[in-house]
């Protein structure tokens, strides 16, 4: 942007130092959106992953019990 008549460089660097803080605060509101997406899917993925193994033990120990029953029988 040309130098307005009666306009200071020293202004223009004002300003341009205040636009790159208006960026930089608004890169870090997105960081720390992200950050806290970020923990909210690792912890979602840890319970899924603890309903998973529950659902497995759950189906190893119904598989267990129906070939002791079926063991028994024989």
């Amino acid at each position: 942007v040309p130098l307005q008549p009666g306009q200071s460089f020293k202004f223009t660097v004002l300003e341009t130092l205040d636009r790159i803080k208006e960026e930089f605060q608004f890169l870090q509101a997105q960081y720390h959106s992200l950050k806290l997406e970020c923990e909210k899917l690792a912890s979602e993925k840890t319970e899924m992953q603890r309903h998973y193994i529950m659902c497995f033990l759950s189906c190893t120990n119904s598989l267990c019990s129906l070939c002791v029953s079926v063991c028994l029988r024989d």
